[in-house]
This record gives C-alpha cells, sequence and structure tokens, in this order.
C-alpha cells in the first residue's frame, strides 16, 4: 500500500500460475468429518453447481453460484464464494490427496430456521435474500470441517445435466459411490 493509502501492483502481491484444469469441469462427492455430505461440480472458472446430500441443510442444491477460483499450489484449489442466504463458504480442494477443507459462514437465521432453505434455491432467490435481509445475522454459525473426497470424476465443462434434480430425486446410494 502506498502513503496515500492505495494499493501497489501485483508486482508487491505475487500470483502463481493458474492451471485450472485439475478442478475444472470436475463433479466430486465428499463427507465432513461431522457426516455432513456435500457434492460440487466447478462448471467453469466462474461458476459451480452443488447438492447437499446430508447435515444442517441437507436437502439444498444451487445452479450457478458464482464463485472465485484459484490455483493455492500444485493440486491445491480455492472456491470460496457468498450466497444469497447471507452464507459465506471457503473450501480448499486437493484432489490428489482426496482432501478438502471447507469453512461455513452460516448466518444466524440459517442456524435458527435452515429448513427454509432446503430447496432448489435458484426458483427462491427473492425469498432467500428476504430472509437475509431479516436476520438475525449474527451471532454467525462457523462449521470449520476436514472432509474426505470419496467420488472424484471430471464429466466436463458447462453441463447442465450435471446437477440438474434434488438430491432427494436421485436413484438410493447415488452420493455413496466411491473411486
Amino acid at each position: 500500500m502506498t502513503a496515500n493509502g492505495a494499493f501497489t501492483t501485483t508486482v508487491d502481491r505475487p500470483v502463481p500460475p493458474q492451471d485450472l484444469s485439475g478442478i475444472v469441469g470436475h463433479r466430486f462427492i465428499y463427507t465432513y468429518a461431522n457426516g455432513w455430505q456435500y457434492e460440487m461440480y466447478v462448471k467453469n472458472d466462474r461458476t459451480i453447481d452443488y447438492r447437499i446430500h446430508s447435515g444442517h441443510v441437507g436437502g439444498r442444491w444451487v445452479k450457478d453460484q458464482e464463485v472465485d477460483l484459484a490455483q493455492l499450489d500444485d493440486d491445491c484449489y480455492k472456491v470460496s464464494w457468498t450466497e444469497p442466504t447471507g452464507t459465506s463458504v471457503v473450501v480448499n480442494v486437493l484432489p490428489g490427496k482426496r482432501r478438502l477443507h471447507g469453512t461455513i459462514f452460516f448466518p444466524h437465521w440459517i442456524r435458527e430456521h435452515g429448513e427454509r432453505t432446503v430447496l432448489f434455491q435458484n426458483d427462491h432467490l427473492d425469498r432467500m435474500r428476504e430472509y437475509r435481509d431479516a436476520g438475525p445475522t449474527y451471532p454467525i454459525y462457523v462449521v470449520p470441517e476436514f472432509a474426505k473426497i470419496t467420488f472424484f470424476e471430471y464429466v466436463g465443462q458447462d453441463d447442465e445435466d450435471v446437477v440438474s434434480v434434488a438430491p432427494g430425486d436421485l436413484p438410493a446410494g447415488w452420493s455413496d459411490r466411491t473411486n
């Protein structure tokens, strides 16, 4: 930062090469240490689709969530976003090690009424924003957990069929697959 408070160029903030091919176009299913099971499809370098198979808001699913995606190092990626609900999420993914660390920052209203979000969010964006704005926001319910990636596959970019139905509409045992 300069004396007048402006940020300096990226020369002072080095950015490693950004090869996102190890995560873009991939779907993965992971289970956190607390037992919550999620599925994420990195649709492209700007959006993800996801389903929550179990946990506090199990049954929820979302398409076209805008994200910040970065490669932190070889085989190490960070996906972060803020949802219309006011929830913020940061997920560090290490596909080769089949490891993930996620931190979810739930506003207080979701801790109290998570069931309000158990739906296809895209059809209820205005309602999610109304809940968010009505709050309460604080105290934030922070859930930091490691997870094991149990299924990881390349399915291609921008495929609208990868996450196209609710978790409850999938065949029994679908999310229990491993590879």
